[in-house]
């Protein structure tokens, strides 16, 4: 038996606004996470020169930093926006808050994903399980941006670096700078496992809901159904 086809109605799914952030925010975790690892455990040595011009750990570092810091200022941006918006999408964002304590709605979205039943009405934009897996991210971006900024201080002493002084109690809380990088390495790793599920929830999402879910992140549009 064939499916009914259905009409469809193009929809605004995501503003300008939320889709820069996101593409920004997913080239400075791509390029943190590769000098990061980088400045862990250099893998690239420059060829052996007389010349002072050996400088690929200082670059490498240079370039964490400064994307470092736009992922700092992406994060606070994004934060802000997300309850300051009056748009229309960004309410319903907020709204996708109420499904999360309603547990037929996680039942009926496992069932989903599990291909045995149909998608739940949801009072937002996202479902329960995708709602907390982004306050998780949102998490590990604060965990990150903040471990981040204890170490900083430990390299530059002057400028911001003395002005980032307040963070030492945090840092003598979390039991001095070695935990402090390990819950920052640890807080990457997690990033990059949502990013592998959160890659394969798009992909699943977009040809079993066949409403243009994989390229609405770069349109800011998705098909819905408007009936036969």
């Amino acid at each position: 038996m064939k499916d009914p086809i259905y009409h469809r109605e193009a929809e605004t799914e995501y503003t300008g606004v939320v889709r820069w952030v996101h593409w920004l925010r997913f080239f400075s975790i791509a390029i943190l996470t590769c000098t990061g690892f980088y400045i862990a455990s250099v893998f690239i040595a420059p060829m052996v020169s007389s010349e002072p011009v050996l400088f690929m750990h200082a670059k490498m570092r240079m370039v964490h930093l400064i994307f470092g810091f736009l992922l700092l200022g992406l994060t606070i941006f994004k934060t802000y926006y997300f309850f300051a918006s009056k748009s229309k999408i960004e309410k319903l964002e907020r709204m996708s808050f109420k499904s999360v304590f309603e547990l037929k709605t996680w039942v009926d979205q496992i069932k989903y994903y599990l291909l045995i039943g149909k998608h739940p009405q949801l009072h937002g934009v996202y479902n329960p399980l995708q709602t907390v897996a982004y306050m998780g991210l949102y998490a590990l971006m604060v965990i990150l941006c903040l471990t981040g900024l204890i170490m900083y201080a430990h390299i530059y002493h002057n400028g911001l670096g003395g002005f980032l002084s307040f963070l030492r109690p945090i840092e003598a809380l979390m039991g001095g700078l070695a935990p402090v990088r390990m819950v920052h390495h640890i807080a990457t790793w997690a990033v990059m496992i949502f990013l592998l599920g959160h890659v394969y929830m798009v992909i699943f999402n977009s040809i079993k809901g066949k409403e243009g879910g994989l390229d609405s992140i770069v349109s800011g549009i998705k098909f819905k159904k408007s009936g036969h």
